[in-house]
């Protein structure tokens, strides 16, 4: 996903915003909220991505950490053809990962303590691979403006119970039925994002990193442990929910209109698929990343599988 549909999803955010607008305060409503909107779009396209880092108390790491993070990002950066992205560490005992930023130019990796230590080093090297992929694809800046206007949007529609515009058009039940509708659809447009994202990020990652079976033996880790370690700073804000690798919610296990992410076993059937087909590599690196380039984490720094 370019920024043509990223223009697109933009815009259907902002009419989906517009037409609460419109249910609330009539005409003069709709022209506020494409105001609002319109500055909404700006703040998120700059921003956005700090907002779900500094939301998740995600904390940057510098070049040459002791894990090796920065190492391994940025050779896969390379095998991916985009420029290394920063790095940040989220201090949560759930494995999980996302990727955010604007454009690859701004991308940001954060992957949190949970999965350092839950996964053996191929395994992290596939799911970085992932996030990078999402970064190549753009993903990251309709994951960030998403977040935000499904956020937006249903503080908007909460507000029409509390103005009589609304109550006056619609009723008091058609008002009601419009703070629930309205957030759905935007929830529904996120999930629909998500879950054609997601495949497409693992098939990508798994070209990055050459080697199909690393991602799909770290989404099912993942997967494990997301579905019994909570999330706590996901949970507060849940429209960010569609940006991890793994739903970190874990509110849904199977292909459903209301997923946020595909369902795993279907997505580590599909990395199978490939490791049997064997994985097309790309052509922007010299060669696959393998478990010997991964950088060795220091002794002093090591936990679980990573000794």
């Amino acid at each position: 996903m370019g920024y043509a549909k990223t223009a697109m999803l933009m815009a259907a955010m902002t009419a989906l915003f517009m037409g609460v607008g419109y249910l609330i305060g009539g005409t003069n409503g709709a022209l506020l909220a494409l105001v609002a909107a319109a500055v909404m779009n700006g703040f998120a396209w700059w921003n956005s991505d700090k907002m779900v880092l500094r939301m998740h108390n995600a904390q940057e790491l510098a070049p040459g950490d002791r894990l090796g993070l920065h190492a391994l990002t940025a050779d896969l950066a390379r095998n991916a053809g985009i420029p290394e992205p920063k790095v940040y560490l989220i201090d949560t005992p759930q494995p999980n990962a996302f990727a955010t930023g604007r454009n690859p130019a701004n991308g940001a990796v954060a992957v949190t303590s949970g999965l350092i230590q839950s996964l053996t080093r191929e395994e992290l090297a596939g799911v970085i691979a992932h996030e990078l992929a999402h970064i190549r694809n753009h993903d990251t800046a309709i994951m960030t403006v998403t977040a935000t206007f499904a956020g937006a949007i249903s503080m908007l529609a909460n507000f029409a119970l509390f103005f009589g515009g609304s109550r006056e058009r619609m009723g008091l039940v058609g008002t009601l039925l419009m703070m629930v509708l309205a957030p759905m659809a935007a929830a529904l447009v996120q999930m629909a994002i998500s879950r054609t994202r997601e495949y497409a990020a693992d098939k990508a990652g798994a070209e990055i990193c050459g080697e199909p079976m690393w991602l799909a033996s770290a989404l099912e880790k993942i997967a494990m442990g997301a579905a019994r370690i909570d999330n706590h700073a996901a949970e507060r804000n849940p429209a960010t929910a569609h940006m991890f690798i793994i739903n970190p919610l874990h509110a849904h296990k199977h292909d459903n209109l209301f997923a946020t992410h595909p369902a795993t076993e279907n997505r580590i059937a599909a990395l199978r698929e490939m490791r049997v087909e064997g994985v097309a590599r790309p052509q922007m690196s010299e060669r696959p990343v393998t478990a010997s380039r991964i950088p060795n984490t220091p002794q002093s720094a090591r936990k679980g599988p990573w000794s």
